[in-house]
């Protein structure tokens, strides 16, 4: 009996896990392995929330399992759309969230009165707006 027990906790134990903190949400990279002791990856996304009807925050959570069947042909197509946002981007280099976060707080710092700011909110969107006809999607509306 113990060692079927065992056996179970070993499953479920993470064999290597990583985590990346992006602005409100955290995504963990969680290597797990089957029965049969062959490995696959979760990826999760976690976001804080808080429920108005009970007063509390907690959790949002995605999950996408993927198999090694699959592992090559996920990082080819990762790295393929990868490419061609760079290449609606006009090649543009992508920058960290750090950069970005420094960007926003330098040009917040500019905007002194309350229009300049409305007007720098209004010249934000419009910049954002992806080029070629595709239109941004939130995915936390989904």
């Amino acid at each position: 009996m113990d060692n079927e027990h065992e056996g179970s906790k070993r499953r479920t134990d993470d064999i290597y896990s990583k985590s990346l903190r992006a602005g409100n949400r955290t995504y963990f990279f969680d290597v797990k392995s089957t029965k049969s002791e062959d490995l696959y990856l979760t990826i999760t996304e976690s976001k804080r929330r808080f429920n108005n009807d009970k007063g509390k925050f907690f959790y949002e959570k995605h999950k996408l399992f993927l198999y090694p069947e699959d592992f090559a042909s996920f990082q080819d197509n990762l790295q393929a759309t990868l490419d061609k946002i760079s290449e609606l981007n006009g090649g543009k280099e992508i920058i960290t969230r750090a950069e970005l976060d420094e960007q926003r707080e330098s040009q917040d710092n500019q905007d002194t009165t309350p229009k300049k700011s409305e007007e720098s909110k209004e010249s934000k969107a419009e910049e954002s707006k992806p080029a070629g006809g595709f239109s941004d999607v939130n995915f936390e509306d989904l």
